[in-house]
């Protein structure tokens, strides 16, 4: 009988738990980013900088690009934005430096844009990619780096 008993308050005490752990999990986090949101991962399944476009498919995946090159790729796949006009936001260190606006067609959609660097523009370069409401619903980075001095 005092099994019988115990069980509601062991109930009771697991719904407490569980509820305050539901609290703690859905309070905001102390950095300045946004959480990442389940909606940018479903409209953008893939997006990378690339040296090329083929096939409609990205040669290769570039992270860093030393300024001995001078042209880079975005490369983005669309999923659910069919009927949008989508803009990838070309920022260095911050600024705007270009946007290139694409009508999807289709319920996956595959985009590119390309931009000329300058040597002297190193350091970061970010790419968005805004819906038509203007929502980012993905970004991607990298870094255009100087190349060494050659020694004598």
């Amino acid at each position: 009988m005092n099994k019988a008993k115990s069980l509601p308050i062991v109930a009771a005490f697991i719904s407490v738990s569980l509820f305050s752990y539901n609290a703690i999990a859905q309070e905001p986090s102390d950095s300045s980013a946004p959480p990442a949101s389940s909606a940018a991962v479903d409209h953008i399944p893939r997006a990378v900088f690339t040296s090329g476009v083929q096939n409609r498919e990205p040669t290769d995946s570039i992270t860093s690009l030393s300024n001995d090159k001078n042209q880079i790729y975005f490369f983005s796949e669309l999923s659910g934005l069919a009927g949008q006009t989508v803009v990838h936001r070309w920022e260095y260190q911050g600024k705007p430096m270009g946007e290139v606006k694409f009508d999807v067609g289709g319920p996956r959609w595959r985009v590119w844009s390309n931009k000329t660097l300058l040597p002297q523009q190193t350091g970061e370069w970010r790419v968005s990619i805004i819906d038509g409401s203007g929502n980012k619903v993905g970004e991607a980075s990298f870094n255009y780096t100087g190349t060494n001095a050659p020694q004598n």
